[in-house]
C-alpha cells in the first residue's frame, strides 16, 4: 500500500498547481494522477514526477479547448484504479474529489472551492466554454450537479484553502471541513529600493477575475498598468485596453519577481478563493488594492497590507487607487504578514491534519 496524489488537469500554471507543488513534497516518490497534462505548460516544474493521466490525453482537441470536454472529466477522474494506495491526497477546484479509493483507504482532499462551473455560473462557464460546445455543456449540467453532490461525499476529510471557501463547501455540500491557507513560495519574491513604477494585475483572464475593472479604471486614471497572465477572455481585455495597458503575458519567476516589486500596488479586482496574489505582493514590500470579497478578506489587512474597494466598479477601484497611494506603510509588517503563508507553515499544518485523520480512521 502507498501514497498517490490527484489533480483535475495539469494544462496551465495557476495557484492550484503551485499548491499542488508543495503537498507532493509531502511524499514526494508518490505518482499523481491527472486527467489531462500539458507538460509544455510547465516549465519542468514536474518534470521527473511519475504522473499518469486518463484516456482523456488522448482526445486532440485539449490542447485547445480543454474545458470543452467538462461533460467527460468525471467519467476520467472514475477510471482511475487507486486500489493499491491506503491515501489518497486529491488537489481540486472541481473533479478530483470524485477518485474511487480502496475501501478503508484515507481520501484527504485539498479544495480550492466548490464547481464553480456548476454552482456559481456567472460570468465564468458561460463565457470560457467555447461557443460551439455550449448548447452540450448546457444540456450537461444538471447531471454534471448530480454528479458533483455525490463526489463531494467520496472523501474521508476536506481541508478548505480558506474559510471563504469552507463556507462555501457548508452550504453546497454539507461538509464541514478544517482550513489550512494556500502556501506562497516567499523566495520568488523580495521588495526592492527602485522606485514603483506600474499598477499590477496577476489574473487569469476569466470573465470573474474583472480585470477589465483594472483596465478601465487605470486608463482613466492615465496610470501605467501591467497585466500578468493569459486564457480565454484576453481577446476582449485587448479590444478594452488603450496606451496606458500592457500585456505582459506569461512571465518566468525571474520578470514576476521584478513586476511585484517595482509596482505601485498590486490590484485584485475579482473576488477570489484565497488571495494568494495579495500575500505575494506583501512578499515584495508592495500594498494589495482588491475588491472586499472572499479570500482577499483573510489575506488582506486593511490600513497595514493593503486597502478594499467595496463597489465592483471601475470608480470605486480608482477612488481606492487615490487612497492607497496617500498610505504610508511599514515595508517590514508587509513581509512579516507574507511569513504567515510561508511553504514550510503549510507542509507542517498540512502533515498534522493526515496525521490526525490517519489515527482517527483507523479500525479499534
Amino acid at each position: 500500500m502507498g501514497v498517490a496524489f490527484v489533480h483535475d488537469f495539469l494544462t496551465q500554471f495557476g495557484g492550484a498547481e503551485r499548491v499542488l507543488l508543495e503537498l507532493r513534497r509531502l511524499y514526494p516518490d508518490a505518482p499523481l494522477y491527472t486527467t489531462i497534462y500539458e507538460p509544455r505548460a510547465f516549465s519542468g516544474a514536474f518534470e521527473g514526477v511519475d504522473v499518469r493521466t486518463s484516456w482523456l490525453q488522448r482526445i486532440p482537441i485539449r490542447r485547445r479547448d480543454f474545458r470543452a470536454l467538462l461533460p467527460l472529466y468525471p467519467r476520467a477522474i472514475e477510471s482511475f484504479d487507486l486500489s493499491g494506495y491506503d491515501l489518497v491526497i486529491s488537489s481540486t477546484t472541481s473533479f478530483a474529489k470524485g477518485v474511487r479509493t480502496a475501501p478503508g483507504a484515507l481520501h484527504v482532499c485539498y479544495m480550492h472551492t466548490p464547481s464553480r462551473f456548476l454552482w456559481r455560473q456567472e460570468g465564468h462557464a458561460a463565457d470560457v466554454v467555447p461557443r460551439w460546445a455550449r448548447p452540450l455543456f448546457a444540456a450537461a449540467v444538471p447531471s454534471l450537479r448530480r454528479w458533483d453532490l455525490a463526489a463531494a461525499m467520496r472523501p474521508t476529510r476536506i481541508v478548505a484553502n480558506s474559510h471563504n471557501v469552507a463556507g462555501r463547501i457548508r452550504e453546497i455540500y454539507g461538509r464541514d471541513c478544517d482550513v489550512v491557507p494556500c502556501p506562497v513560495t516567499l523566495d520568488h519574491f523580495a521588495p526592492s529600493d527602485e522606485p514603483p513604477e506600474h499598477y499590477l494585475v496577476a489574473s487569469r483572464f476569466l470573465p470573474y477575475k474583472r480585470v477589465d475593472l483594472a483596465i478601465e479604471a487605470c486608463e482613466a486614471m492615465k496610470a501605467p498598468l501591467v497585466i500578468m497572465g493569459d486564457g480565454p477572455d484576453e481577446a476582449r481585455l485587448r479590444a478594452l485596453a488603450g496606451p496606458m495597458t500592457r500585456f505582459a503575458g506569461r512571465v518566468d519567476d525571474v520578470e514576476r519577481r521584478r513586476l511585484f516589486a517595482r509596482a505601485r500596488a498590486v490590484i485584485v479586482p475579482g473576488t477570489e478563493d484565497f488571495g494568494l496574489v495579495a500575500i505575494e505582493a506583501a512578499a515584495s514590500g508592495r500594498p494589495t488594492v482588491a475588491f472586499a470579497g472572499g479570500g482577499a478578506l483573510e489575506t488582506i489587512v486593511e490600513g497595514e497590507t493593503g486597502i478594499f474597494f467595496r463597489e465592483p466598479t471601475a470608480q470605486a477601484l480608482s477612488d481606492a487607487l487615490r487612497a492607497a497611494s496617500q498610505l504610508t506603510l511599514d515595508r517590514s509588517a508587509l513581509t512579516a504578514h507574507a511569513k504567515k503563508f510561508s511553504p514550510e507553515r503549510f507542509r507542517r499544518d498540512m502533515q498534522a491534519l493526515i496525521d490526525r485523520y490517519r489515527t482517527e480512521t483507523q479500525p479499534t
